[in-house]
């Protein structure tokens, strides 16, 4: 066994030369005798070094300064590769091999200013290994991209409408390279897509809602991956989280009632007052909103709206079990002042109004990101708007993917759906919907006897 150094590639070589000679030595022998004893026969078994393999790395040994964006292969020829090793910092590189073992490919881009050490191994034809390393360092750079993930948090236990959120405090040149970046796993099946809603935010959402109690990783393999010109990411972010009880919530606000169902069992109707109107800001989103966090107490203020201190309509009010559903300054909250019109009148400046004691119990059960479906309102909810991502259609969203597709998501990872593809996949099983509010549903009595001044506008929410 010795080692050979080319093209600054240090090969070792599984059969020393003498070994070798031996061998072609008795071989020769071997082929004479047969040759006396039988006329016609061929050596049957010599080669001629044709059938050795051919062993190349990319980048080459003491490569410097090389780009971050760039890619670690191994190519064989007339053989097969047995192993590669690729490590950084202590750890190991991922990526795969071709279906025949040919090529060996790094998935995802390199870390910058970083050392990186290869050993990779072939088999080839003729029964011999080869075996080349590599060391190289990748190149500093100058300008860099922040990373952050609005939602979800590590470990956190979440709604079924949970989106993805990433935003980044660089607009984003190439968007497909960050989308190609972006890895998704669930413990069960769906399907589901990026979006970029600017140059500086990009979300994922399933198609249909997570099925319950399904467990998700997500990672963005950032670091390396060229922005814009001169411009990469230097971190990657690790999340797992959990998709917890399923919530599904329903709000009319004709019939002022909301409906709160969990795992497909109605558990609580609940009177509501909603946005009194006469201006926009006084009327409650309708369509498809995510509850976004909590606070108690919240203190509700107009200046945030543009209503300062003097302006007709100021209030700065504090409420308690609140749950924000918009970034519009909309929340389910507790609203003791109102309980005498919740269930048959609107007088809320913007918020689902409910009692004490329904806002106590809902603020203990909901996570961020549970669906909470507002209909009779003829103010439309913005996608922009907080979560509003649910308000966009399913072809709609696919089509802000800077790749222009819709992925299949399971524990092996994401592929892309096929472009037929017009349900999810049979595992994923969509929530069965709530009963349907209508203007005739009977309202009944607040339970809460907490008395009910007389609302004015300096009442927050």
């Amino acid at each position: 066994m010795h080692r050979v150094t080319t093209g600054g590639s240090t090969v070792q070589v599984g059969v020393s030369v003498s070994a070798r000679r031996g061998r072609r030595a008795t071989a020769a022998v071997i082929g004479m005798t047969m040759a006396a004893g039988v006329a016609g026969c061929s050596d049957g078994g010599l080669t001629d070094g044709r059938d050795a393999v051919k062993l190349s790395l990319t980048p080459g040994d003491g490569t410097g300064s090389l780009r971050p964006d760039s890619s670690i292969a191994v190519q064989a020829q007339n053989g097969t590769i047995e192993n590669v090793t690729v490590t950084t910092k202590g750890e190991q590189v991922e990526g795969g091999l071709n279906t025949d073992r040919t090529r060996w490919q790094s998935r995802w881009t390199l870390d910058p200013a970083t050392k990186y050490s290869v050993t990779a191994t072939a088999l080839g034809r003729d029964g011999k290994t080869q075996t080349v390393t590599s060391r190289f360092t990748t190149a500093k750079v100058k300008r860099s991209v922040e990373t952050t993930v609005e939602a979800p948090s590590a470990k956190e236990t979440v709604g079924v409408g949970m989106p993805v959120i990433l935003n980044f405090d660089k607009e984003v040149g190439d968007r497909a390279a960050v989308e190609r970046a972006l890895e998704i796993r669930s413990s069960k099946p769906v399907e589901g897509a990026w979006h970029w809603f600017n140059d500086q935010r990009v979300v994922f959402r399933t198609r249909k809602y997570w099925p319950r109690h399904t467990k998700v990783s997500f990672r963005a393999h950032l670091s390396g991956v060229r922005f814009a010109g001169g411009v990469y990411g230097t971190d990657n972010q690790n999340i797992d989280f959990s998709i917890g009880d399923e919530h599904i919530i329903k709000a009319s606000e004709n019939s002022h009632q909301m409906w709160v169902k969990v795992n497909d069992k109605l558990k609580r109707t609940i009177p509501v007052s909603m946005g009194r109107g006469g201006i926009t800001k006084y009327i409650t989103t309708n369509g498809d909103h995510l509850t976004m966090d909590k606070g108690s107490p919240v203190i509700m203020d107009s200046s945030t709206v543009g209503c300062g201190p003097g302006c007709p309509g100021y209030y700065r009010q504090t409420v308690y079990s609140a749950v924000r559903i918009s970034d519009s300054g909309e929340y389910v909250h507790s609203a003791p002042w109102s309980v005498g019109s919740q269930g048959n009148s609107n007088v809320s400046h913007g918020c689902v109004n409910i009692s004490p004691s329904n806002a106590s119990w809902f603020y203990d059960l909901v996570y961020r990101g549970d669906p909470l479906e507002i209909t009779g309102s003829a103010r439309e909810l913005e996608p922009e708007n907080g979560w509003g991502f649910w308000q966009l259609g399913w072809e709609d969203w696919v089509k802000g993917s800077a790749l222009k597709q819709s992925l299949l998501v399971g524990p092996q990872g994401a592929t892309p759906a096929p472009p037929a593809a017009s349900a999810p996949p049979a595992q994923a099983v969509p929530p069965a919907p709530a009963p349907k509010p209508t203007d005739t549903t009977p309202a009944p009595k607040p339970t809460d006897t907490t008395p009910a001044p007389k609302p004015t506008d300096a009442s927050g929410g």
